[in-house]
């Protein structure tokens, strides 16, 4: 009954004040929970993402996220350590959901509806990702933790968060880093560094700007799916983009 109510007061305030993208996929990398710390979960940073998130679904947006899995676990550097590439992949795609479960909590202290789905079963934790039971979670305004990756070694969250928005039908990838956009060199290095506002697909790729995997870059390219790069860690930033404003950079065909 109580979800319902919400639901209900969502729809006057969609009304009243329309969004420019309505259903967003978030990617978060697992670096971003890690906040001053060198390892695991932030307790300070992952209130802030859960209160972000709550802002933009309490405006009426239906929101995915695909979370990383690098403060706990990277499979890319399992192999230093003598661990085959596959195996180490899985032990990252454990990490994510570790990660989804931690945000899952913060976002349900904050209030939120929320599903964690996951790629791999573990069903005494989560559900199996099912693509038209997201769909309907999404449709029903809870927020849909995406864990596990795409399930298949060999690809990065990246991907999985292309993947996904795609088969939502998102209107936006939003990529929140620890930098406000994408810039013609690494600002944190360079500072010559200029920041674009918007830039094509092409654009990107013909300058080599690393913003994600070829795979993930190639998936929202064939299908038409813009990317917003924008720091998350500027409170406000989420909803102000789901309002319209220019924040970060837009990637687009």
């Amino acid at each position: 009954m109580k979800e319902r109510t919400h639901l209900r007061s969502l729809f006057f305030l969609v009304h009243l004040h329309p969004m420019k993208y309505k259903r967003i996929l978030l990617k978060l990398s697992g670096e971003a929970l890690m906040g001053e710390k060198q390892f695991g979960i932030d307790p300070v940073r992952i209130r802030q993402y859960a209160r972000e998130v709550k802002s933009a679904v309490d405006a009426g947006a239906e929101v995915a996220i695909v979370i990383g899995g690098g403060n706990i676990f990277r499979g890319l550097q399992a192999a230093e350590n003598g661990i085959e590439r596959a195996q180490g992949d899985y032990m990252g795609m454990l990490a994510t959901v570790i990660n989804g479960m931690a945000l899952q909590g913060a976002l349900e202290a904050e209030g939120v509806y929320t599903r964690l789905l996951s790629a791999i079963k573990m069903e005494q934790i989560c559900e199996p990702y099912i693509r038209r039971r997201a769909i309907r979670h999404v449709e029903k305004g809870r927020v849909v933790i995406f864990g596990a990756g795409t399930g298949n070694p060999y690809f990065t969250t990246d991907t999985a968060a292309a993947l996904r928005a795609i088969e939502i039908e998102a209107d936006v990838i939003l990529k929140g880093t620890r930098v406000d956009g994408i810039y013609t060199a690494d600002p944190e290095k360079d500072p010559t560094a200029t920041k674009f506002d918007n830039i094509s697909f092409h654009e990107v790729y013909s300058q080599s700007l690393n913003i994600m995997d070829l795979t993930a870059f190639t998936l929202c390219k064939e299908n038409g799916l813009p990317i917003v790069v924008f720091d998350m860690n500027k409170p406000g930033n989420l909803l102000n983009i789901l309002n319209g404003e220019n924040i970060g950079t837009l990637v687009s065909n």
